[in-house]
């Protein structure tokens, strides 16, 4: 007797994934180029089910643009035994219909479609679980330290709004915001009000955001004693201007320095790479690139400042730059610099040598 069961046993079953909150998008392409779209729940287990009725036996590949969601459902996925990729969603090619008519049948449809062609497609990087974790206390410490300086703004902008002027004992930075300094504001200070209800609350704010912090400050300094930080650590901290923080940073982001596999895909991946426009003879260089990595660009940069005070090499480079050029152009040209010293130290396992200026 004929069996009528459909088997797709040996076939690639191609998944285009338009992630929300609560729903998805998805558009199935079979090898053959059958096309179906359907919206679902927000959940792998429910797709899973759906792929194994109606394509049973299948090789199962998807894709989703990297967004709020992250690395979940590319987790929850791979539970299920479908093969996944996160792309960056500016990496997908887009049709003039496709940007005009943008909606998310199109957006699932424009991914599955990619997908199939294979090689369009650059996934994103994959963190471990483990490192998701390191690097959200990296992250969230930074927008402490944030939060923690708006705040100290705020009160200095009430003090100037209400005529108090500091005193001078506090008018150096190493006794600003000191414990001293907390307790005049406590106990000294008035306001233009007879109350002070509002700079009371202010400085309570102050004082949590402080302890949060140093809490922060605790587990990363714990975090880098750790067995998969430590020695790295150690190497990084040889480099001028880069101390615990600003390694944990590189580390933690990183994470694998060996998935660039050159200098120039290390800086790209900073943000340290100028846009390029050339066309026929004319040729030249715009901007750093907006594509780089928003947490360590910066904190390179500011890392810079202080290695050319310490390393001969890099302050004279820095010297010679801005011969030609504006002083924060001039950083960044350093910035390259340390850049590639920061790909070497990782991939060779060396600490930093100097250069030799007497040799």
């Amino acid at each position: 007797m004929q069996s009528n069961k459909k088997n797709f046993k040996g076939q690639k079953i191609f998944v285009g994934i338009d992630v929300h909150k609560k729903t998805w998008e998805v558009a199935i392409l079979t090898e053959s180029g059958v096309l179906k779209r359907h919206p679902q729940e927000a959940s792998a287990k429910v797709l899973f089910d759906f792929l194994r009725k109606h394509y049973p036996d299948g090789e199962y590949h998807a894709v989703y643009e990297s967004g709020f969601s992250g690395f979940s459902t590319y987790y929850a996925l791979k539970e299920y035994g479908i093969n996944c990729i996160v792309i960056h969603a500016a990496d997908v090619p887009v049709t003039q219909y496709e940007s005009i008519m943008k909606t998310d049948r199109v957006d699932a449809e424009r991914l599955v479609r990619a997908l199939k062609k294979g090689e369009i497609l650059r996934p994103v990087y994959i963190r471990e679980r483990d490192n998701i974790d390191d690097r959200g206390v990296i992250r969230i410490r930074r927008t402490i330290q944030k939060q923690l300086s708006g705040y100290k703004a705020r009160v200095k902008h009430m003090l100037h709004c209400n005529g108090v002027e500091l005193p001078k004992r506090f008018s150096t930075p190493t006794n600003y915001w000191s414990r001293a300094f907390i307790t005049w504001l406590m106990q000294d200070v008035k306001l233009l009000s007879s109350t002070r209800t509002s700079l009371n609350l202010l400085i309570r704010q102050v004082e949590t955001i402080r302890g949060t912090l140093l809490e922060a400050t605790r587990e990363i300094r714990k975090l880098s004693q750790t067995e998969r930080y430590k020695h790295r650590l150690e190497l990084l901290m040889t480099i001028p201007g880069i101390g615990q923080n600003v390694a944990m940073c590189i580390l933690t982001e990183v994470w694998d320095v060996k998935r660039f596999s050159n200098e120039k895909k290390f800086a790209h991946y900073l943000g340290l790479i100028p846009t390029c426009h050339d066309t026929g003879e004319h040729k030249s260089d715009g901007v750093k690139t907006f594509r780089g990595n928003k947490h360590l660009g910066p904190m390179i940069i500011e890392a810079c400042w202080v290695a050319i005070y310490k390393d001969m090499g890099l302050g004279a480079c820095y010297a010679d730059y801005k011969k030609v050029m504006k002083p924060q152009k001039a950083i960044v040209k350093v910035a390259r610099k340390m850049s590639n010293i920061i790909y070497s130290v990782l991939k060779h396992d060396k600490p930093y040598e100097p250069y030799q200026w007497d040799k």
